[in-house]
């Protein structure tokens, strides 16, 4: 089979944020992103899980912000400006993730997903990992990494 016949058979490839946590690079499915914001103010939630910063008020709504770093158990980091929120899509809320840096967007076959286990994952907040340039990117999970009890916040805050 010649190369070109190979490369139709592929997946067509899918598009992924990238971001970085520390050294390490990682990725969320585009369609799952609704906004990238700056750092803004959050505010702590009392009770609230060790991974959730707190919530931010975005243009009149409350959305709960969890730390990409706990949830991948990377030491903690003092925000920066190039740290951002991302906004995801999880069911009928929107949840953001705070990242020390979000990077470029990806096309990626989901051929070239190796769902090997990422080390360290814990409750394999991954889908598995790709790799581009020689660097290894880790496919985040959203649905695991930010859990269904953690959608809502009380809507007194």
């Amino acid at each position: 089979m010649d190369m070109a016949t190979e490369d139709s058979l592929k997946a067509p490839t899918q598009q992924w944020v990238s971001f970085v946590l520390g050294d390490e690079r990682y990725a969320v499915d585009v369609m799952r992103v609704k906004e990238v914001l700056k750092l803004v103010e959050i505010t702590p939630v009392a009770g609230a899980p060790d991974f959730v910063l707190g919530v931010i008020n975005l243009r009149g709504s409350v959305v709960t912000v969890v730390d990409a770093r706990c949830r991948f158990g990377l030491p903690q980091y003092e925000s920066d400006d190039a740290s951002r929120i991302i906004l995801v899509d999880k069911g009928n809320d929107v949840v953001g993730i705070l990242v020390d840096r979000v990077g470029q967007v990806l096309n990626i076959s989901p051929d070239d997903i190796e769902t090997t286990p990422v080390p360290g994952n814990g409750e394999r907040r991954t889908q598995g990992v790709v790799t581009i340039e020689d660097e290894v990117i880790v496919m985040a999970d959203l649905d695991r990494l930010v859990p269904n009890e953690i959608q809502r916040v009380p809507d007194e805050i």
